[in-house]
């Protein structure tokens, strides 16, 4: 092998080493994991072009830099498209079957989750900042970056950053489960609504939700889901109950970014993933995709 090919071959396997972390920056700004593959493909493609990459002194950092500034850019002219959606947009959900461990990821989801998961309640507040608030968050809070490095990224003084991050922060805390349920708890809460669920016991079902729980639904067009969020915990439990009767769901637990979720299969092979908020023992939230082109890399065993 040449030296050029040697030194191609160590970027490479450089830029490699960084990509889940490069992947976690990227879909924790832009709530999509196509977006997020995206934006690494094109940090790759501009570190190729460099004269002479060796000469970049922190890989990470640069990468780090360059991802979050595409990451940015495409949040920036997502935010068009997502207004415009039909009905509500909720972040890409990342799955595996419940209990899979941690070894070689098989699939682009797990590259993601592989070291670090950021919850599917913590993406959909994160849909409430601003673009800048946004990264300013995700960089300094979530990935340590320095505000410093962070104010060449949303290209504001640091001193304006920090207070984005402060202003992310206060609203997150306002917004985020004042109780937040442990995995093994909300695995409990996870079971008994599967319980509640397949047994059509509305009371039992109703007393596991928070009684101003909030359940959402994403089919973006493309298949039947709530065109607006239901409020309460006798609608929430009345609709789901309905929706149950009128289908053929088979039901199976799997992990949404980390934590217990549901997959739900119709039995035309329609599949939902079920994402639960639990805050002080009761569900708070429920969010459901439907928008098969958010769940493409979903590869889950039909039961």
């Amino acid at each position: 092998m040449t030296a050029d090919g040697e030194d191609e071959t160590a970027l490479a396997e450089a830029f490699e080493a960084e990509r889940p972390r490069l992947l976690r920056v990227a879909y924790t700004t832009t709530g999509s994991l196509a977006e997020a593959e995206d934006c690494v493909q094109e940090a790759w493609l501009r570190l190729r072009r460099l004269p002479d990459p060796s000469e970049v002194r922190d890989l990470r950092g640069w990468l780090t830099t360059v991802v979050a500034r595409l990451a940015l850019d495409t949040l920036g002219s997502a935010r068009a498209r997502r207004e415009q959606y039909v009905g509500t947009w909720l972040p890409e959900p990342l799955v595996r079957p419940e209990g899979d461990g941690r070894g070689p990821a098989p699939d682009p989801a797990d590259r993601v989750t592989l070291d670090e998961s950021v919850s599917m309640a913590l993406l959909v507040v994160l849909e409430q900042l601003s673009p800048a608030q946004r990264t300013a968050f995700v960089l300094h809070d979530v990935f340590a970056v320095p505000f410093a490095e962070v104010a060449e990224v949303v290209e504001r003084s640091p001193a304006a950053v920090r207070q984005l991050a402060a202003r992310a922060r206060r609203d997150l805390r306002r917004a985020r489960p004042s109780a937040p349920a442990a995995p093994d708890e909300q695995r409990a809460v996870v079971r008994a609504f599967t319980t509640a669920c397949e047994e059509g016991d509305l009371a039992a079902l109703t007393a596991l939700l928070d009684p101003d729980v909030v359940c959402r639904g994403d089919g973006g067009g493309r298949v039947a889901a709530l065109p607006r969020p239901l409020r309460g915990a006798a609608r929430v439990a009345h609709a789901l109950l309905r929706l149950l009767r009128s289908q053929e769901l088979a039901m199976s637990h799997v992990t949404v970014n980390g934590e217990p979720g549901l997959a739900l299969r119709s039995a035309d092979g329609a599949l939902s993933i079920l994402a639960f908020t639990v805050d002080g023992g009761r569900i708070a939230a429920l969010d459901a995709v439907r928008n098969p082109e958010k769940l493409r890399h979903v590869t889950l065993r039909r039961p």
